[in-house]
Formats: C-alpha cells, structure tokens, sequence
C-alpha cells in the first residue's frame, strides 16, 4: 500500500508517520571516533594543547602537595612542641636581655621537657690567624649548653656534639653553613676564635626549626666563660613542651624568664615559621595554576579551531548524511561527541603526563609523591567543559547546512 503525502493510505486506513533512526550511544562514539581516525596527526596537535595545558596544572598542585607532605612529614619528625624564647625590646626600642637564671627557671615549669639556650659571644672565627680582621663571612660565635641539640632536634652530620668531655675546653662545633664558608668538615681540625685555637669536634646538620644555628660556631658554656669572657645571659631559650600543653607553656614563659618585665621577652613557635612559608609558596602555586589555566585555555581554542575546519572539508560527507534522513541533531550530537573525544584525550594524556612530571621532581628531591584526587578529576572535568564549548558552534554550524548546499560545496 503507497501512502500518501499526509502519511494516510489510500482506502481511509491510517499507518505511522516515518520516523528517522535513532542513534545509539554506541553509535555516536563510533561516529565522532571515525572523524578523529582519519586525521591521526591533527588530532595528536589538537590533544597535546589541551594535554598540555592539564599537565601543567596537575604538575603545579602535585608538586605543591607534595611539598607540603615533606614539610607535614618534617615537622612529624622535629615535632611542633618546641617553643622559642629571646629577648625583646624596651619602649625607647633598645634590646634587652634575658636573665642569666632563665633557663633554669623555664625548666622548673612541669610540662616542660628540655630546655637549652645559646648566648651570643662578642668573639669572631676564622679559618687561620693570617686571615684579615672583619672578613667573617657573617658567622657569629654561640656559646651552647650540652642539651641544645636534642632540644632543637638537631643532628650531627660529622663528629660529636658537645658533652662533659669536651664543653669546658676549647673545642667548636659549627652549623652546617658556617662548614661550608670556612670549607671546613673533619674533626681535630683548628680554628681561630677570639684570639685563640680552638679544635672542631662537629658539623651539625641544617636544622630547620632554628636555622639561625647554621651559620655559627658553637661552643661549650664553661669554654667560653674561659677563653671568650662569656658574661652567661642566654640569648635565645629554646624549649620542648609536652604535646598537649604547648599553649599553656607558651602563656607562661615570658613571665617565667623574666618575672620583672615579661613584656621585654619574645616568645614564638618555630613551625609556625614553617607554615607561614608554605603559605607564601602556595601564593606563588596559585600564579601557576592560573598560568595552566592560560594554556588550558589556549588548548581550547586549537579544539574549536581544529572543529570548524574539519566542518568545512566535511561538508560533502554532512549533505550526505542529511539526504539520507539524519536530522539536524543528529549531526549536533555527531560533531559535539567528536570534540568532547579530542578533548578526553588530551586531557587523559595530560593527566599521566603531570603525574609523570609530578613523580619525578618529587624522587630527586626525596619527597614523598602526592598526586591529589581532586585534582585530577577537576582536570579531566575541565576538558569536557572546554570540549562540550569548544565543539558547540561548529556542531551548531555543521547541523544548520542544507543537504543540497552541503553536497555542492559551495
């Protein structure tokens, strides 16, 4: 039976109006697949922009996490219980001192664990009497007490530290940049200090939670009482408290080093030194990103760009599709699903290649790899939002051609 124009038989019986083929998910990757597989090498150019773009920013936020689970991880192991105490400033702003019984009265107070001071020595070293006066090469003189090292969590990268043996005769120990200014590393080595030899017995590690110790030579209190006319007032008290009782330590110690003017003494947590650091390096981590974004961007366009022209040459292959019944949402679909499957493989690609970048500088710096999740998912998200755009118009483009038009292309 022949229907008619209306969709109605001859003979007054109705039949269904024809309707187009429906397409299946299946179908449409299969569709937008076959556009990208016959373009191999615009395809690749188009994906690294978009890879590009996501690498960089996985490889800003990896990096920077994985700083930041080094610094938590130093910090596990230095410990945030330690406390910093020094002399402040009197209101006419000149520098106060620390009562010479300071130290003994912070340890009195019961959660405190360890408590050890320096005190700044008007001495300078060098590496021979023959070098000239002033030429320091900013090192200063410490005079130390036994227990500064595990107070500070402080470790010995040559030699010994300071003990009874050793503290009340001229021997030295020096910070790991005071080591490396002298060029001096073994021990029994002679210095010059305050007019007289002293013999090196240490280098310390860098110690990050007082890296004022690194650039000076320490020396036992009783020697520099001897040989340095040490006058005994610490300079700086550091102290290790119980966990759970660092703030009310820290309520307390102005008053406890010195009852007479507590508001003359400075009190401070060296891991909040630490934390403040990372916070301005998270500042520079979000220009970076920002940076990123610019390329991802930048990514973008090359998708949209590479869209339109692939519209263009497709004309004849979009007329034909067109007379033989696909609808204009169907092309739409077909062109949108190829852009979100370029986007996809850029940003996949993207995603191992900041992981790669993210794990490598991580091993050469010893730094424990962090890839965050989030991170990840937002870069893949990214490129399907830049995708689903980037396709839109020429999907737009593509659907608004007539057949006939199409199949002249003109």
């Amino acid at each position: 039976m022949i229907p008619s124009p209306r969709g109605k038989p001859r003979g007054g019986r109705r039949t269904a109006a024809l309707r187009p083929a429906r397409l299946r998910p299946a179908d449409v990757v299969r569709l937008g697949g076959t556009g990208l597989r016959t373009r191999p090498l615009r395809v690749f150019l188009s994906a690294l922009g978009i890879a590009i773009g996501v690498a960089a920013m996985i490889a800003v936020v990896g990096i920077s996490g994985s700083g930041q689970a080094e610094v938590d991880r130093r910090l596990d192991a230095l410990g945030t219980n330690l406390l910093r105490v020094a002399p402040g400033s009197t209101l006419g702003g000149q520098r106060t001192k620390l009562p010479a019984e300071a130290v003994r009265m912070i340890a009195r107070i019961p959660p405190v664990r360890e408590a050890a001071a320096t005190g700044t020595v008007d001495a300078k070293i060098y590496r021979n009497e023959r070098i000239a006066v002033g030429r320091t090469g900013s090192l200063s003189v410490l005079a130390a007490d036994d227990g500064l090292l595990p107070a500070v969590g402080g470790r010995m990268r040559h030699g010994r530290w300071l003990d009874a043996a050793t503290e009340r005769y001229p021997a030295v120990v020096l910070g790991a940049t005071a080591a490396q200014r002298l060029d001096v590393y073994t021990p029994g080595t002679r210095l010059w200090i305050g007019g007289r030899w002293f013999s090196l017995v240490g280098v310390l590690d860098p110690v990050p939670l007082a890296p004022e110790l690194d650039g000076a030579a320490l020396v036992g209190r009783p020697a520099a009482r001897t040989y340095l006319r040490f006058d005994g007032r610490p300079s700086t008290v550091y102290v290790r408290a119980e966990d759970g009782a660092v703030a009310a330590v820290r309520d307390v110690l102005a008053a406890t080093a010195n009852p007479a003017k507590p508001g003359e003494v400075q009190v401070s947590r060296p891991s909040d030194a630490l934390a403040a650091r990372e916070a301005t390096e998270s500042a520079l981590t979000g220009l970076l990103l920002g940076l990123g974004g610019v390329a991802l961007l930048v990514g973008g366009v090359g998708v949209g760009n590479t869209m339109v022209i692939s519209v263009l040459e497709r004309r004849p292959e979009i007329g034909l599709r067109r007379a033989l019944g696909a609808t204009r949402g169907q092309i739409r679909t077909q062109f949108v699903t190829e852009s979100l499957l370029l986007s996809v493989i850029g940003g996949l690609g993207g995603t191992v290649l900041g992981t790669a970048i993210t794990a490598a500088y991580a091993l050469g710096r010893g730094w424990p790899t962090v890839v965050p999740v989030w991170a990840t998912a937002a870069g893949v998200g990214a490129t399907l939002v830049i995708g689903m755009i980037a396709g839109l118009y020429p999907a737009v483009r593509a659907s608004r051609l007539a057949p006939t038009v199409a199949l002249s292309g003109t």
